[in-house]
């Protein structure tokens, strides 16, 4: 009889050591799919988003939206005892740039930074575009409401700072809207390099980008669907990394892939009812967003959104033709699912900015050895470490192992030429860092 309650303990023990952060919890349910509408509607209310538009009218242009989403995070500061720091950050672009830049422009960002209470100068960032175009991108001046693409990411980014400037985290989280998108990434670029200017620490980017349509033009209709883009490695990477990968992998384990796996592990994890799809590239074929400006930076950054595109609704002029009614129009957002990759999107930066710095100079050994071992540095915060590993054709980290406070460790019995292997840190929390491949290698 004694036996009984000690199994019930060691089961109670096991879950509890699996168990998961309650708070996260409590931010899905925090998102609102009221505040996405009544944003979507306001930003797709100004007539034109179009970065080229009117910058002076209270009521049409990118001025105007601009200025609403700075005094939206302004209002939401005011609601957290001024946790947010809100500015803009702009960058001059002279006309004939590119092909797009027809007259002199200013590309004016939104910046709102929550500090973190232990990493100052570590960040998470979520951002989503202001600008809205037609089918013709030099028509600065018809309407274009770009309510899905893209007054849904905007949304979703004031959305989750409502919701997440309501807890203290330790690393840094930004919420941006950038612009310039559909000119040529040009909002990225220079947040971007204002980022390098500054020194900052980044984590990673979550671009949101068509968050709110649900029925595709292939007629297929999902609501728990969503992509996830991100390149396999850095084109920063040197010629000896280049070389390297040749012998011991990592063709599809860059920084950016890496983030793409932790988002879809925690949305399995928190969201299961959701299906995040992994899509192996940068972005759409041929097409670009606003997280390959920092990827070109050496930065990861991955693009979130949803799995099946209307492309009578993206980039069109507003009209009926042959039956079609063809527009980016308020009426085929569907805001219940902009919530479900809004809080998929809270989630990640809640967890990412309540984790410790990932572990550096990892290296990997047990070449013709029926064991793999692991040295890497310390994290400043880690309680702990956690050793993950997976089929070398797997898109996911499948098993893992903790292995307590040491910056050492073999695993017996698991060859090396089989797996392709990661390392998180771990602090007290039970939060983990981003996994890091190894970057070199040592022989015992």
């Amino acid at each position: 009889m004694r036996s009984i309650p000690i199994l019930l303990i060691a089961l109670f023990v096991s879950l509890a050591g699996a168990q998961t952060d309650l708070k996260i919890y409590d931010i899905i349910e925090a998102v609102s799919a009221e505040n996405l509408r009544s944003d979507v509607k306001t930003l797709a209310d100004f007539g034109t988003r179009h970065t080229l538009s009117d910058t002076l009218s209270e009521t049409r242009g990118i001025g105007a939206a601009r200025r609403w989403i700075k005094a939206e995070f302004d209002k939401i500061s005011a609601d957290c005892n001024n946790c947010l720091e809100v500015f803009y950050q702009k960058n001059f672009v002279p006309k004939g740039d590119g092909s797009r830049i027809v007259k002199d422009v200013w590309i004016v960002n939104v910046v709102a930074i929550q500090r973190g209470t232990k990493y100052p100068n570590r960040f998470i960032i979520m951002s989503g575009d202001i600008d809205s175009r037609v089918s013709d991108p030099t028509d600065y001046t018809s309407d274009s409401p770009g309510a899905n693409d893209n007054a849904s990411g905007m949304a979703g980014a004031i959305e989750a700072a409502r919701v997440l400037s309501k807890y203290q985290f330790e690393s840094s989280i930004i919420y941006t809207g950038l612009s310039g998108e559909e000119q040529g990434l040009y909002g990225g670029k220079g947040l971007a390099a204002y980022a390098k200017e500054q020194g900052w620490d980044i984590i990673g980017i979550l671009n949101n980008d068509m968050i709110g349509n649900i029925k595709g033009v292939d007629g297929v209709i999902d609501n728990r669907t969503f992509r996830i883009f991100s390149e396999p490695v850095p084109p920063t990477e040197t010629e000896r990394q280049r070389n390297r990968r040749r012998f011991y992998g990592g063709e599809v384990d860059g920084i950016s892939r890496q983030l793409a796996r932790y988002v879809h592990k925690t949305t399995k994890t928190y969201m299961p009812e959701m299906n995040p799809m992994m899509v192996y590239r940068l972005d759409r074929f041929g097409r670009g967003g606003h997280h390959r400006p920092f990827n070109d930076q050496g930065f990861a950054g991955i693009r979130i959104m949803e799995a099946h595109e209307n492309y009578t609704q993206q980039h069109q002029d507003i009209r009926i033709e042959d039956g079609i009614a063809y527009g980016d129009t308020f009426e085929h957002v569907n805001f219940d699912y902009a919530k479900k990759l809004t809080a998929v999107n809270a989630i990640n930066l809640a967890s990412l900015a309540s984790a410790p710095p990932p572990p550096k100079n990892v290296e990997i050994g047990g070449i013709v050895e029926p064991s793999v071992k692991f040295k890497w540095e310390s994290s400043e915060g880690a309680t702990g470490y956690k050793i993950y590993w997976r089929d070398t054709t797997s898109p996911t980290w499948d098993h893992s192992r903790y292995v307590g406070d040491v910056n050492e460790f073999t695993i017996e019995g698991v060859v090396i030429d089989n797996f392709f292997f990661g390392i998180a840190a771990v602090n007290d929390s039970g939060h983990e860092s981003i996994v890091v491949f190894p970057s070199g290698t040592f022989r015992n």
